[in-house]
């Protein structure tokens, strides 16, 4: 049996979810997954999603929220909603344009996710950013990602995706390194290959690091869920979702990490 416990994004099946939540999910449950993660607007009750977590066995292990429902018209519902449904790990996955436009938008968007931050902690939930590619762009000689955390406190998290920090050109070794101590409790596999594809690629024939990183996240003690994503039409949602974590153990399984 496998000591790492692997999610999923459901983004990455986000179509077969619309079309049948249940089954969808009894589907990621039978490949071997233990976890999953929530993405969008509430568009179910907070009730169904919790019984259909129960009847699959499998743990909400976050939810991707949109950033107005953070705001200090929302924030409570947002809480109560996921308290409701068993999810204490509120991720961030983008913002809008004006919050990160320049170094004072980011300086600026820091002291939200501050604000933000000590809300969830108040109610025993965790908040963190999931990086795209954009946000390793320089912005006037600085990396924006590194402008966001290094201006945050402690509570604010980074919920890393390996794909898009790739894309990015971004070191993965160096950012675990550098916030080691900010790493959320979950973090993206995504695969990434500048030569192959892409992300028209798999985990296991892309540019990942695979051995190095996954032995130092171990080390690390932070990330609790390693969550794969796929997000390209090479395969279809659920055969892609499937090869990931198929790779992901095999290599686990070999030794390498």
């Amino acid at each position: 049996m496998s000591k790492i416990k692997y999610a999923v994004g459901l983004y990455s099946v986000r179509d077969e979810l619309a079309k049948d939540m249940w089954s969808t999910l009894r589907t990621v449950k039978s490949m071997g997954y233990e976890g999953v993660e929530f993405f969008g607007r509430f568009t179910r009750t907070a009730q169904e999603i919790k019984a259909a977590l129960e009847d699959t066995g499998l743990v909400c292990c976050g939810w991707h929220i949109p950033w107005e429902y953070l705001d200090e018209s929302s924030i409570m519902a947002t809480i109560t909603y996921n308290k409701v449904m068993g999810n204490n790990n509120i991720v961030v996955p983008g913002l809008p344009k004006e919050m990160t436009c320049s170094r004072e938008a980011w300086l600026n968007t820091a002291k939200e996710f501050d604000r933000v931050a000590k809300r969830l902690k108040d109610y025993g939930m965790r908040f963190g950013y999931h990086n795209h590619d954009t946000e390793f762009i320089p912005m006037d000689g600085e990396i924006p990602l590194y402008i966001l955390l290094d201006n945050t406190g402690p509570d604010v998290g980074i919920q890393l995706d390996t794909g898009n920090a790739l894309a990015g050109k971004a070191n993965l070794m160096e950012i675990v390194e550098k916030y080691k101590d900010r790493l959320f409790n979950s973090i993206h596999l995504k695969p990434y290959s500048a030569e192959n594809g892409g992300f028209h690629t798999m985990i296991g024939e892309d540019d990942t690091p695979w051995s190095d990183l996954m032995t130092r996240l171990k080390e690390t003690g932070r990330v609790e869920w390693y969550m794969t994503e796929y997000e390209v039409p090479k395969y279809t949602q659920l055969e892609g979702i499937r090869l990931c974590l198929e790779n992901l153990k095999d290599m686990e399984n070999k030794g390498l990490f």
